[in-house]
């Protein structure tokens, strides 16, 4: 399973966010077997993120995009995706309930702060999805999330910004993702100019693909990857073989 990830917001590209759900969802996918093939930060313009989830929707079996969801000015990601799946927008009841109810809650918790700032939230800006869309519940936030199409035509799914949210919300489609893809690890002693013929030396040998990642203190990493498991753990016994481990 081939997947793309997209993460919406000028703050990102500013650095005023780190952005961690892009590598938290690599590493979620990763770990199910699916193949990640592009991460991208784009900024809150509806057009450039319909441009993209259109062209990758295309490409890959499903795309994964995180941020811009809501009922402010620059929460524009719901409507590019409705652009790019050629559908309308539309609240759906589950979606407003669940908008009403979180804002309920978030009132009954904070009296003060809710009276103080007059509270009067548009409910339908935050809970509008695309037509044809499946609600993705947002037990810890506000907005929902959604997911549009299914795998077999590229999938689009739809989530805040928020780490806890994004967390929470993947879990809920997890059974969603999967593959073949498989890797080990390994450590090396020796500097990486030094082992590029016995990477080289494995890569020929085996269908697989070999990563050299140094480090700053200590070992560095290798990682080997293919899609099958012996062929990926007889390279990983190979490469060791030629490299020098570390010393306990």
């Amino acid at each position: 399973m081939e997947v793309a990830i997209l993460t919406v917001g000028d703050e990102l590209l500013a650095g005023d966010t780190e952005n961690t759900n892009a590598t938290w969802l690599a590493r979620q996918l990763s770990a199910r077997g699916a193949s990640v093939k592009r991460v991208l930060v784009v900024p809150d313009e509806r057009d450039t993120i319909a441009e993209y989830v259109r062209e990758w929707r295309d490409a890959y079996d499903a795309v994964i995009v995180t941020g811009g969801l809501g009922g402010t000015h620059d929460d524009v990601t719901m409507d590019a995706v409705a652009d790019a799946a050629g559908v309308d927008l539309h609240v759906p009841d589950e979606a407003r309930e669940a908008v009403e109810r979180a804002a309920r809650a978030y009132r009954d918790a904070n009296p003060e702060e809710a009276e103080r700032f007059e509270l009067d939230l548009d409910v339908e800006a935050w809970a509008t999805v695309p037509v044809g869309a499946r609600v993705i519940p947002n037990e810890p936030g506000l907005s929902p999330g959604a997911k549009v199409g299914d795998v077999d035509e590229g999938a689009i799914y739809v989530f805040p910004g928020v780490p806890d949210e994004v967390h929470a919300m993947f879990d809920l489609v997890a059974e969603d993702f999967g593959g073949d893809v498989v890797s080990e690890i390994t450590y090396t002693s020796a500097p990486e100019g030094a082992i590029g013929p016995d990477i080289e030396a494995i890569r020929d040998a085996y269908d697989v693909v070999v990563g050299s990642y140094p480090s700053g203190e200590g070992p560095n990493r290798l990682k080997v990857t293919g899609e099958d498991p012996d062929e990926v753990a007889d390279a990983l016994r190979a490469l060791e073989e030629r490299v020098e481990q570390p010393s306990d």
